[in-house]
């Protein structure tokens, strides 16, 4: 399947808002984690959070074995009560598009959501005790990505928010190979 065969799929399946994007040109660092750990209340307590994902070097060596991903933004203003359930619907229909591309023929397609797995109303601590481990991916933030410097690369905007008056600009990858 050609790349504009699979922009026709992620089309067909509803997204208009999303670059093509070499994985050399994900942004991978250490204070992203470090940002988690000191100053996330999900740290520990999400099966596909840190400590649950994997360390800087090895979300390096990741990327490194995909030639092509895509980013899809969405763009939505949310109040704090309503940001799981948004998040919860967006990542299940990415997870539908991510398998649409693996049965397309790209076996290595892997999702990254736009914020964490949300998928379940409570989120095991660890993978091993994850209700649906199939479906939970990590975020982008996760595995290290300066999300911010990396979709900035490729002309989409993003900014530090205030509080929840403000349309938030959130991120999904999809790597591809």
């Amino acid at each position: 399947m050609s790349r504009d065969q699979l922009e026709q799929l992620v089309k067909a399946a509803g997204y208009q808002d999303f670059r093509w994007i070499d994985p050399a040109q994900i942004e991978v660092a250490n204070w992203v984690q470090m940002k988690c750990r000191f100053g996330c209340d999900s740290y520990g307590k999400v099966a596909s959070c840190p400590p649950n994902v994997p360390g800087i070097a090895e979300s390096r060596a990741f990327f490194a074995e995909y030639s092509q991903a895509l980013v899809f933004r969405f763009c939505q203003q949310v109040d704090a009560d309503e940001r799981h359930d948004w998040s919860r619907q967006i990542n299940l229909k990415l997870l539908q598009l991510e398998r649409d591309v693996f049965l397309a023929g790209y076996r290595k397609a892997f999702l990254l959501f736009m914020d964490n797995c949300a998928i379940c109303a409570e989120c095991a601590p660890t993978r091993e005790n994850c209700k649906l481990p199939q479906k939970s991916r990590p975020s982008p933030e996760g595995m290290g990505v300066d999300v911010f410097a990396t979709v900035r690369s490729v002309g989409y905007p993003i900014e530090v928010l205030s509080d929840y008056d403000q349309p938030m600009n959130r991120y999904a990858f999809l790597l591809i190979d």
